[in-house]
C-alpha cells in the first residue's frame, strides 16, 4: 500500500493518547481525506471520547484556530464506537492505544489482524512493548510496527516508527509517510531497543534527577526549575511524571529491570514510596506536587 492509498484510519482505544491520536489524524488529516473512526470496547469510553471531541472542536472554533465549516468537515469524517469489527475490515491503518499489558495486546492484535486487510498497516502505540511481542499471533507481521506517539498527542510532534525485525521496509516508510502527513515529525528506528530513543534519553534525565533528591542535593521544585530554565526543557522531570502518571515511570522501570537485571533500570525508592501511597501525580490530585488546592 503506497500513502495515498489511505483513506481510513482506525484507533482502538479511546483513552486520552487514542482519542488524541485520532483527533490528530482527523484534524490533520483533512486535507487528505481522511475518515477516523476512534474504537473501544467499553461504553464509558465511547460517551467520554464523544463528548470530548464535541468539546475539543468547538474550542478550536472559539478561539479562531480552525472554522465552523472546518470543525463540521472534520465531525463528518469522525466516528467513535463499541463495534470494532465494523470497521477494522475496511481500515487502511490499525493503529492500538489500549492499556500497557502484553497480554491484552496480543489478543487485540491476533483478532484484529484476522479480519484486517492483507495490506494495512497495524501499529501499536506503545513505548514500551515492542512489536517482536506481538508479531507471532498477528497475521502479515511484515505490515507490524511501532508508532509511539507522545503525550499529549495533539500537541507533540515527534513519532517513533520502530521497524522490528519482522517488519518490512516498506511498511516503516509507509508508517513514516502517515505521520508526517498528518502533521507530525518521524524518525524511524532499525533496531527494537527498550523505549526507544527519547524516552531513554528521558529515562536517564530522570534516573540523575532522583538521584540528586535522594541525595538531597536539590529539592523537586529547583530540580524542575534547573531543567526548565538552564537546559530549556518545557518542562521538568517531576512536572514531566505527574503529568504521565508515577505509576507509569514505575512499571516502565520494573520492566525494564526485569529484562536487564541492571540495578540502574530498577524503580527508584522514592518512586516506590509514591505509588505504595497512591500518589500518582496529576491523576490522583497529588504526586511531586499538590494539584489538590488549585
Amino acid at each position: 500500500m503506497k500513502i495515498e492509498d489511505v483513506k481510513k484510519v482506525v484507533v482502538v482505544g479511546a483513552g486520552a493518547m487514542g482519542r488524541q491520536i485520532a483527533m490528530n489524524t482527523a484534524l490533520n488529516g483533512r486535507k487528505y481525506g481522511y475518515i477516523v473512526t476512534l474504537c473501544d470496547s467499553f461504553p464509558k469510553a465511547v460517551e467520554s471520547a464523544t463528548a470530548w471531541a464535541k468539546e475539543y472542536l468547538a474550542g478550536r472554533v472559539k478561539k479562531g484556530r480552525i472554522t465552523q465549516e472546518e470543525a463540521d468537515t472534520i465531525a463528518s469524517r469522525w466516528t467513535v464506537s463499541l463495534d470494532t469489527d465494523k470497521y477494522v475490515p475496511e481500515a487502511d491503518v490499525i493503529i492500538e492505544a489500549i492499556i500497557e499489558k502484553l497480554d491484552a495486546k496480543r489478543d487485540l492484535f491476533a483478532h484484529v489482524s484476522q479480519i484486517a486487510k492483507p495490506d494495512a498497516l497495524l501499529a501499536t502505540n506503545s513505548s514500551n512493548i515492542v512489536s517482536s511481542k506481538l508479531a507471532d499471533v498477528t497475521k502479515n507481521p511484515e505490515r507490524l510496527c511501532n508508532m509511539h506517539y507522545f503525550n499529549p498527542a495533539l500537541v507533540m510532534k515527534l513519532v517513533e516508527v520502530v521497524k522490528g525485525p519482522h517488519t518490512s521496509e516498506e511498511t516503516a516508510q509507509l508508517a513514516k509517510a502517515f505521520a508526517a502527513q498528518t502533521g507530525k515529525t518521524p524518525i524511524i528506528l532499525r533496531k527494537e531497543i527498550p523505549g526507544f530513543v527519547a524516552n531513554r534519553i528521558n529515562a536517564a534525565v530522570t534516573y540523575e534527577a532522583l538521584d540528586l533528591l535522594q541525595k538531597g542535593v536539590a529539592s523537586v521544585e529547583d530540580i524542575d526549575t534547573a531543567c526548565e530554565n538552564g537546559l530549556n526543557y518545557p518542562m521538568g522531570p517531576f512536572r514531566l511524571m505527574d503529568l504521565t502518571g508515577i505509576d507509569v515511570n514505575y512499571l516502565v522501570r520494573k520492566d525494564r529491570y526485569a529484562e536487564s537485571h541492571d540495578e540502574r533500570d530498577a524503580p527508584n525508592p522514592l518512586v516506590i514510596e509514591k505509588v505504595k501511597k497512591g500518589e500518582l501525580g496529576r491523576k490522583t490530585g497529588k504526586g511531586w506536587y499538590d494539584y489538590s488546592k488549585k
